[in-house]
């Protein structure tokens, strides 16, 4: 008798799991920016880095929501402990006082960022913060109104204009919006000329702020007849938006990032043209992220801060936020490069909050505008 012996034949499978990392970030930018990173950045990053999760924990409004959790990641630092904080979107890293130096925030560069190198200039304050978006005050005009060889490129163009189309401009009070306040701050840089590096946060003087503005006091005062409703300033972005969109103005000074949002969404025309001072273009700054040294899941945190510097995240910045990249235009799509050409530069000129913020805002309105009531 033949027997057949059937060997059992034990087949183990060896199942791996696939270990991701966990990066906390904390987002204390506005609604638009976190639900951004919700639905637009996370999603890709984790599809293109699938070995780093991301958990946002939005403390919002950019008015010091994340103030508490770096304090908390400090006090980790100091001690050794987890921070339980990966990544800041929205923080100066001049603060706490002193953790720059101590070696708290992480100096980016080429060496763990590479996309580092792509960012331009203008936008670089310091290695240890992240400038990755940026806004800028513009010029907006309604293109059925404004004869395309008129339309201004320089501070001369825009006086000019002003004067031959009188009740057709306006900007907002200086100290209840940006696109009203970086006007007047544009008026102040002519005066000067044409040099914002004479404004410092370390250099106010009262004497020198009063000679400093009284060159932009002549110039403003010399538009007030020109301007809508006989200078009547609106009090803020919105309002002075809302004058262009119901034709009762053909140009103001507007955000970029509001702007460009406002003609997505149908608010402003899309017959709304966009255009930047080439002389010297107005007012405009980044919005920044720091991560600290002592974060837990540091490796995927630098990964992030590679990614939203990359062509697709910054081409993102323009479509679905209306800001400005932090690098440089050409590596953009050259339809956004085409469709935004009146808008690009790579020179964003700034000015310091502080006391020359506000000796400036309340010389506007003793000089420029005394009939005005700073409380409406």
């Amino acid at each position: 008798m033949i027997r057949i012996c059937l060997s059992l034949v034990v087949v183990f499978i060896v199942s791996t799991t696939f270990s991701q990392e966990t990066i906390d970030l904390y987002n204390g930018s506005d609604t638009n920016i976190s639900d951004w990173y919700s639905n637009s950045i996370i999603p890709m990053f984790q599809a293109a880095v699938p070995e780093c999760k991301v958990n946002q924990v939005i403390t919002g409004g950019g008015a010091g929501g994340n103030d508490p959790i770096v304090d908390r990641a400090y006090a980790a630092f100091k001690t050794g402990d987890d921070p339980k904080a990966d990544y800041f979107e929205q923080f100066d890293p001049f603060r706490p006082v002193g953790a720059m130096d101590e070696g708290f925030w992480v100096e980016f560069s080429t060496d763990n960022v590479p996309n580092y190198a792509s960012i331009v200039d203008a936008a670089k304050e310091t290695p240890f913060n992240l400038p990755y978006r940026g806004s800028q005050v513009l010029i907006a005009y309604d293109k059925t109104k404004v004869n395309e060889a008129e339309v201004p490129h320089t501070w001369d163009d825009l006086v000019t204009w002003i004067k031959a189309n009188p009740g057709e401009f306006i900007y907002g009070r200086p100290d209840r919006g940006g696109s009203g306040r970086n006007f007047v701050v544009r008026a102040v840089h002519e005066a000067n000329g044409r040099d914002p590096s004479l404004f410092t946060v370390d250099n106010f003087d009262t004497a020198l702020a009063a000679e400093r503005f009284a060159g932009a006091w002549k110039i403003l005062n010399d538009l007030a007849p020109y301007l809508y409703d006989n200078a009547s300033y609106p009090a803020g972005n919105t309002p002075t938006l809302q004058l262009l969109a119901q034709g009762a103005v053909s140009m103001i000074p507007a955000w970029s990032d509001q702007a460009i949002q406002a003609i997505s969404l149908g608010v402003l025309p899309e017959s709304t043209g966009l255009v930047q001072l080439e002389d010297l273009p107005l007012v405009g700054g980044y919005a920044t992220s720091t991560i600290p040294t002592n974060a837990a899941n540091l490796d995927c945190s630098l990964k992030l801060a590679n990614f939203v510097l990359s062509p697709e995240v910054q081409a993102s910045v323009v479509e679905e936020i209306g800001g400005f990249p932090a690098i440089n235009w050409d590596l953009l799509p050259a339809e956004l490069q085409e469709r935004f050409a009146d808008v690009i530069t790579n020179q964003v000129p700034d000015f310091p909050g502080g006391d020359w913020n506000s000796a400036m805002n309340d010389s506007w309105y003793e000089n420029v505008a005394p009939n005005v009531n700073r409380n409406e």
